[in-house]
């Protein structure tokens, strides 16, 4: 070593930013839900995951929510936005959200109507001058959520025959009690027919 005068000019490493068109991108997307109705508020939040595998490495995105909330069945659901701010971390927990370009999609939270279906009946008798009339009305299948329902008197078949040869549907009616809304729920009508025979 003696012999030797041996310098040593030692260099700097540095991890740069990356410049917006060459970041990683990642897209954190807010979980979204289907529920049928059932008249009390329902929620969906949160996200699909926040945790990313990208070449091999693990990141975890934070400082982000995403909820929404609901009762009644709405035309195009309730939204579920992502609000915040990202913050990507490394397995080491050191903050890289410089090095990414964060994408987010909300979620939707949707309300479906309850299947209501009723039935009126069928019917005929020969021609004896007097109207034939099946008022009754059967709820085949569905029910209507606790504390909802149809108004008093309500559904009824309002279809009547009286003259030899006439035939007609028997057409249901009804109406919903007060505080039972129509949009939560899909009631189907199927009909019978009233026949007045020669």
């Amino acid at each position: 070593a003696v012999n030797y005068n041996i310098q040593k000019e030692e260099g700097t490493l540095t991890i740069t930013d990356r410049d917006d068109d060459k970041k990683l991108e990642i897209t954190v997307t807010a979980k979204s839900d289907e529920q049928p109705y059932n008249g009390t508020e329902q929620k969906v939040e949160g996200f699909e995951t926040l945790e990313f595998n990208v070449g091999g490495q693990v990141y975890k995105v934070e400082g982000l929510q995403a909820k929404a909330v609901g009762t009644d069945v709405k035309e195009g659901g309730y939204e579920s936005k992502v609000t915040g701010t990202a913050v990507v971390r490394d397995a080491a927990g050191k903050d890289v959200t410089d090095q990414f370009k964060v994408k987010t999609e909300n979620g939707k939270l949707t309300i479906t109507p309850i299947e209501i279906k009723l039935r009126s009946e069928s019917g005929s008798k020969p021609y004896d001058g007097t109207a034939l009339t099946m008022p009754k009305v059967t709820v085949v299948s569905g029910a209507f959520v606790e504390g909802e329902g149809f108004a008093e008197g309500s559904p009824r078949a309002t279809g009547s025959v009286l003259y030899a040869g006439e035939s007609e549907k028997n057409t249901i009616e009804y109406e919903l009690a007060e505080g039972t809304k129509a949009v939560n729920y899909n009631i189907q009508k199927e009909e019978g027919t009233l026949t007045i025979t020669d």
